[in-house]
């Protein structure tokens, strides 16, 4: 999907939006459903007030950030590539890649903050197929 492909679908959805660089940065102030998107362009941030729904999404370009205030739903994700960073408030479902939220997966380390050990894991490229 092109740059200004998804600004239009944020255009008809009524997500406001701003535009910093490369950046193209979601600012809608509640939750973002684009549950029909089966792709994004690269170097999207989510900063909305809520959770972001991109259930359909099979894979994601680098540069994309989540810093929503709520979970975020990726459920049919096939991979994760480097540079992709997890800094939202709530749970990251992965049910395609790990079959639970990040949350809930046994391979959690206890006293390790999940998301640190989740973006970590993306980095060194552990969940790229």
């Amino acid at each position: 999907m092109t740059r200004e492909e998804f600004i239009e679908i944020l255009k008809e959805k009524g997500y406001p939006y701003e535009i910093e660089g490369d950046k193209i940065i979601v600012t809608h102030e509640g939750w973002v459903y684009l549950t029909d998107l089966t792709s994004l362009p690269p170097d999207v941030e989510f900063k909305n007030g809520g959770a972001v729904n991109l259930e359909s999404l099979k894979s994601l370009p680098p540069g994309v950030v989540f810093s929503n205030e709520g979970s975020v739903s990726l459920g049919s994700l096939t991979s994760l590539p480097s540079g992709v960073v997890f800094k939202n408030e709530g749970y990251v479902l992965l049910r395609s890649l790990i079959d639970v939220s990040f949350d809930d997966w046994s391979g959690n380390i206890e006293g390790i903050d999940e998301k640190r050990l989740l973006n970590k894991m993306i980095k060194d490229g552990v969940f790229e197929r």
